[in-house]
């Protein structure tokens, strides 16, 4: 049996690289996995083996050689740096990191008629809920920031794409997501991790603003298969849909339990942030198409991921060393 093509962009990453392990160790008797990554927020380390791997710039590799290889029957593009709360200091890169890229996996998809393309959007492209209510599929959005701008942006280019060209989608809106193999060394994005090397190196553990901003946090494991479903199942067609994120929480809940499960206690408050306070999506229409189950809580996920923190080697942190733009940084990154 001649096996099939998929392409994992960002598959370095935590979605990346989980998905990838996970088509490999239950989809290895009919397809191959080849990934892409340029390492800037993920690491060599997390690719499983038997990917076909190539390190590349998305937004200006020239993809179509490696589209006329392989022709994909399915593409999962991951790929982003989603340091929301950075992006409006950083426009530039933001908009080239996510857009282009974006965009020029789009134009290959197209051109090799690609079966289906599935692409993790955001939760930053909804903005300030209605009425404090759940983020819904059906809301306008209204993003507040660069990195919801741009995500919302390749939402709209894809769906024109498959107006125009005929290319099959799936938009995902994961929220949160969690996990082993999460970059936890980088300082601008991932909550969770930051705290986590802030305990391994006996740092305060910092919250931005009172801590009463609401999240629901979505471990990895709980929507691998709903990924997976995303690019199979012909219900997902062209379809919008939030993943993950059943119960909310607020910052400070979650820090007490990771607080409690790691024994730490030392958390500092600090200005607060340009974000939204409340960032909770419904997720009944995952259910119903994507057969998405909630099956790790926070504790759970949270103790599972600092075992495999504590077993991980100390990589520096990733810092900027030049900003875009410093006006109204906050003082905790200039």
């Amino acid at each position: 049996m001649t096996k099939e093509y998929i392409l994992i962009t960002g598959v370095a990453g935590l979605l990346g690289s989980r998905m990838a392990d996970w088509i490999i160790e239950n989809k290895s008797d009919q397809f191959t996995v080849v990934g892409i990554d340029n390492l800037f927020g993920g690491y060599i380390e997390n690719v499983h083996p038997d990917v076909i791997f190539y390190r590349e710039e998305l937004a200006t590799a020239n993809l179509k050689q490696i589209f006329d290889k392989y022709n994909f029957k399915y593409v999962f593009h991951f790929a982003a740096y989603a340091a929301e709360g950075l992006s409006p200091f950083m426009r530039k890169f933001n908009y080239s990191n996510n857009i282009l890229s974006t965009v020029n996996i789009v134009n290959e998809c197209i051109m090799h008629d690609v079966k289906r393309f599935v692409y993790t959007s955001s939760m930053g492209v909804y903005g300030h809920p209605v009425n404090n209510n759940r983020f819904d599929e059906k809301d306008e959005c209204h993003p507040i920031d660069p990195y919801g701008v741009s995500k919302y942006a390749c939402e709209m280019d894809i769906q024109i794409a498959g107006e125009q060209h005929g290319l099959d989608w799936c938009i995902i809106r994961p929220h949160n997501v969690y996990g082993v193999k999460q970059n936890i060394w980088d300082k601008y994005r991932n909550v969770l991790g930051i705290w986590m090397v802030n305990i391994l190196k006996n740092e305060p553990m910092s919250i931005y603003g009172d801590g009463e901003q609401q999240r629901a946090f979505t471990e990895m494991s709980d929507i691998l298969v709903p990924l997976w479903n995303a690019a199979t199942f012909p219900s997902a067609s062209k379809q919008i849909i939030n993943l993950g994120g059943i119960n909310a929480y607020t910052i400070n809940e979650t820090a007490r339990t990771l607080c409690n499960i790691t024994g730490y206690d030392n958390i500092e408050y600090k200005e607060p942030r340009h974000e939204v306070k409340l960032a909770i999506p419904t997720y009944q229409k995952s259910i119903d198409i994507l057969g998405f189950e909630h099956k790790t809580n926070l504790k759970e996920g949270l103790k599972n991921m600092w075992e495999w923190a504590k077993k991980q080697p100390k990589r520096p942190q990733y810092k900027w060393d030049n900003y875009e733009i410093t006006k109204n940084i906050y003082s905790y990154w200039k």
